[in-house]
């Protein structure tokens, strides 16, 4: 029997003492300990499974931290982690307080660089090798491992244009498996493929670049790979190394899912089935509801269009992919392309839905003030994962957008309260606007068992009284409402959905400053330059000294945990909203 030998590492030091002939028995280990810890405690399990062998080649050929190593997007390190000194914490990962799902400089000075988003991995590797070599140090080594959905991002090709001017000591490693957290679209994917098929004999683009090409090869074979890096440790300038994978390697439904099993949440490690979480009735996943009524009102308006940066499982649009597939849109991980697509859709009176995370539009923002507010084109832009998302933690939490949108002109700001406004405002856009809209809804499950209701029209700006009351009045925006409304179940308060934090509902507003001296505004929103502010915005213009106390997310970057915990955190939950309403009766 072999003696283990994933438990004697605890550093990368300890790795390397290790025979080469030795590391696929330690690979065969890492992956059962990633199948272990991910079936019970859940997260991103594809992609580590896929890079077990790169990862221990990197650490293995490289003098990593001096070395410095850069996973982009980061879905893929829970190996890197784990062989470089947190295994024991692993347990731990994306829960509150553990260690997060992402490589983050403050956890680990084998973290260089913190990622989350997508193509960000080779322009922070030149940097640091642009730095190294100011400082006169020419040795040490600069790592991008890159996906082949990833490097197909505008980013990424900014920066290997510049990289392949520059002499920097820069290497990029492309994971290439054809798939992101969905399949990898576009020409570039094209391209990739025929070069694993031998088909693109001439023309190497990355050569075209000024980088020297090496590849592909097998990046299940370690020690293939390890050959590979060795020789490549010497050869000065920028260098690209194509590595084949697999995602969800050493896992047959990872493999064969691959979709599903990115982030499959809990499964039998020994047979890899999933867990079902429970046979009731359960309300739909408020992406689902956008993807299901998006289909709904496609069938009946033909110049209704969907468009998606790379997310078509994660937004719903795949329902309408699936359905009209000649009307719906994967631009791959493109998030400026996509905002731009769809301004052009626009101006020939197509009906563009454009669906993007809350955290990925941060990426469009010149886009949606240029190309689409500026000139008042009509964009419907559906903000998916709007508020905390939970485990994916600082990186991922769509907590931003109203701040970032609403000091924009032309543009309308909608966050409905449950499943039902999500269809009724879906629908009143695609009847007609003036100007874009921007709908923003949480990730997860909404409230709603009987959503698909007949479709009802919205009246821009109206807001909603949905509790009267003596003592006070409260203002949320969006699904927060629902933990407003169970705390206020027994007090005697006034509760407001305002729906529209841009335009507000002005003569509401006034009637509401005239009758209650205190005003509370809860969302799941930064407090600074959010829907609150425009409250305060409006006393401060109409000269009310009402006094009015804002509820929601501080000023600092919040950390993962699951929702429930996050919003007790921060103080939004049931049980802090009342205890501080009551602090004001």
């Amino acid at each position: 029997m072999q003696k283990p030998i994933l438990n004697t590492i605890n550093s990368p030091e300890d790795l390397r003492q290790i025979s080469e002939k030795k590391l696929p028995q330690l690979a065969q280990e890492l992956r059962k300990f990633i199948i272990k810890i991910v079936a019970t405690k859940a997260g991103h399990l594809g992609a580590s499974l896929g890079v077990v062998e790169l990862t221990i080649a990197l650490h293995y050929v490289f003098n990593t931290p001096h070395d410095q190593l850069i996973w982009d997007v980061g879905h893929q390190a829970y190996g890197h982690k784990i062989l470089t000194g947190r295994r024991d914490e692993f347990h731990t990962n994306r829960q509150l307080g553990g260690l997060s799902g992402f490589p983050k400089r403050s956890e680990s000075i084998y973290d260089t660089f913190g990622v989350g988003h997508a193509s960000t991995s080779i322009s922070a590797a030149l940097g640091m090798a642009i730095a190294s070599k100011l400082k006169g140090d020419y040795k040490k080594q600069h790592i991008a491992v890159i996906g082949d959905a990833s490097i197909a991002g505008g980013m990424a090709f900014e920066a290997l244009n510049h990289a392949g001017v520059s002499d920097a000591n820069l290497l990029v490693i492309l994971n290439d498996n054809a798939i992101g957290i969905d399949p990898s679209v576009g020409a570039l994917k094209q391209y990739f493929t025929n070069v694993k098929k031998g088909m693109q004999k001439d023309d190497n683009m990355i050569e075209a670049l000024n980088f020297n090409y090496f590849g592909p090869v097998d990046g299940h074979d370690i020690h293939q790979v390890i050959l590979e890096l060795n020789r490549l440790k010497s050869i000065k300038g920028p260098k690209f190394l194509h590595v084949v994978t697999t995602k969800g390697k050493g896992l047959k439904q990872a493999e064969t899912d691959q979709v599903k099993y990115h982030a499959p949440g809990l499964f039998n490690a020994k047979t890899g089935a999933l867990i079902k979480k429970t046979s009731l009735s359960q309300p739909p996943k408020y992406q689902d509801v956008f993807g299901y009524t998006l289909v709904e009102l496609a069938k009946a308006n033909k110049n209704i269009v969907g468009i998606t940066p790379a997310m078509p499982t994660g937004s719903s649009l795949k329902y309408m992919m699936q359905a009209i597939p000649e009307r719906a849109f994967d631009v791959g991980i493109a998030e400026q392309h996509a905002v731009t697509l769809a301004a052009g859709m626009a101006t020939q009176g197509l009906t563009p839905f454009c669906a993007i995370y809350s955290t990925f539009l941060q990426r469009a923002y010149d886009q949606i003030i240029h190309d689409v507010a500026l000139q008042k084109l009509p964009v419907i832009f559906c903000l998916d994962r709007a508020g905390l998302v939970g485990e994916d933690g600082a990186t991922h939490h769509g907590v931003f957008d109203i701040s970032y949108l609403r000091c924009i002109p032309n543009l309308i700001i909608f966050a409905p309260r449950n499943e039902i406004e999500l269809r009724n405002i879906m629908y009143t856009a695609q009847l007609g606007l003036d100007v874009p809209i921007a709908i923003r809804y949480p990730r997860g499950q909404g409230v709603t068992l009987n959503w698909k209701q007949p479709f009802s029209n919205i009246e821009i700006g109206k807001a909603i009284q949905l509790k009267k009351g003596k003592k006070l009045a409260v203002l949320s925006m969006g699904t927060v409402s629902k933990q407003v409304s169970e705390a206020i179940l027994n007090l005697e308060v006034s509760h407001y959905d305002m729906r529209f934090v841009k335009p507000l509902d002005n003569t509401l507003l006034h009637t509401i400053f005239k009758n209650y001296q205190t005003i509370i505004t809860v969302e799941d929103h930064v407090i600074k330059g959010g829907f609150g502010s425009a409250i305060l915005e409006f006393a401060s213009a109409n000269l009310y000294k009402n006094e009015i106390k804002l509820l929601g997310i501080p000023d600092r970057f919040i950390e993962h945990g699951i929702v429930k915990e996050l919003y007790n955190q921060v103080g939004i939950d049931a049980e802090n909203i009342a205890r501080f309403i009551k602090t004001h009766l």
